[in-house]
């Protein structure tokens, strides 16, 4: 896994270096406007985002923890969970400490390289994430409807090459979009009206001809989203149907239980992602489209182990018993 992030990187830094001297791009680093531009939210709203970051960090390492820490835990679906809460850290912590210092300072700059650095693994980390929840969803399918083959097919192997393919995806993505931004020339305004460094922010910014990037955003974009939300609806279709074949209710109510969480989570991703990228720039305002980004950059990554911990009694009994053992070495 590490190998891909040092290609990532080194990939990201030699285009950086190549392909800033052939285009003309002028501008040396960008200003984010921000959430707002009153001064008196500004103290507020950072106590408010770093609550926020200080509880998704604590819900995902704690996850990680307890599904290490407790070998009921080991199996595939835990697996999965314990990477979905990796993904939820580097994910927010690709976009929150930025935006909580900006709170705090009156110049909210950011260089031109570490803005399309921060887009890459923004991008690289949100993609990700996207075919990791289908590979959930995939777990979900066969440990409920083939249960006897279950331990044959979803072997550790397997869920390995889940998850690499999964980064596969994430990188590829994030390679495409960051290398088209760096082919554009920044030379008018360096404002960003945004929090964070975004492809569409970045995209009205540029003074070259941005077709291509839109073309690719699309393409790709919704070859991702539909593959991995296909996945999902499809193997959920077949859950159902099997579910709804169980005799008993309380078999029935246990059995879905299990998938309530993830199809929360889907549901919550897919939703806002489709709502910034694939609707109509006009249909909602840019104070809308803040409100959405805060909401799939900085509220999810909390609300993932909220939700998969309060609605999963094992995640529940596995922290109750590692918080008695760290009491008891106390």
């Amino acid at each position: 896994m590490n190998a891909w992030f040092w290609l990532f990187m080194r990939t990201i830094f030699s285009t950086l270096s190549l392909i800033r001297t052939e285009n003309h791009t002028t501008v040396a680093s960008f200003i984010f406007t921000g959430l707002t531009d009153r001064p008196d939210l500004q103290l507020p709203l950072f106590a408010v985002f770093s609550l926020i970051y200080g509880m998704t960090l604590l819900g995902n390492l704690g996850m990680i923890l307890i599904i290490k820490f407790d070998p009921y835990l080991h199996t595939p679906m835990y697996f999965f969970l314990s990477n979905l809460s990796f993904l939820d850290v580097c994910y927010s912590s690709t976009i929150t400490p930025n935006m909580l210092l900006n709170f705090l300072t009156v110049s909210r700059g950011v260089s031109y390289s570490g803005c399309l650095i921060q887009y890459g693994f923004f991008a690289l980390f949100a993609t990700t994430e996207m075919f990791l929840l289908a590979a959930m969803a995939y777990d979900r399918y066969m440990a409920i409807c083939n249960p006897l083959l279950y331990t044959v097919i979803v072997t550790k192997k397997v869920c390995l090459l889940l998850i690499a393919g999964s980064y596969f995806g994430g990188i590829v993505n994030s390679l495409i979009h960051t290398h088209g931004l760096l082919k554009l020339s920044f030379c008018g305004s360096n404002v960003i009206d945004h929090f964070f460094c975004d492809l569409l922010p970045l995209l009205k910014l540029s003074c070259s001809d941005t077709h291509l990037n839109k073309v690719l955003v699309t393409v790709f974009g919704s070859l991702f989203e539909a593959t991995t939300f296909t996945i999902t609806i499809i193997s959920y279709f077949f859950i159902v149907v099997t579910v709804l074949k169980i005799r008993s209710a309380k078999g029935r109510q246990k059995t879905f239980s299990t998938c309530a969480s993830h199809l929360t989570a889907v549901f919550t991703f897919h939703g806002t992602i489709l709502f910034m990228y694939f609707f109509p720039s006009s249909s909602h305002l840019l104070s809308t489209d803040k409100t959405v980004s805060v909401f799939y950059t900085v509220v999810i990554p909390l609300l993932n182990p909220l939700i998969y911990s309060l609605r999963n009694n094992d995640v529940k009994c596995a922290a109750r018993k590692l918080l008695k053992r760290k009491v008891f070495m106390c």
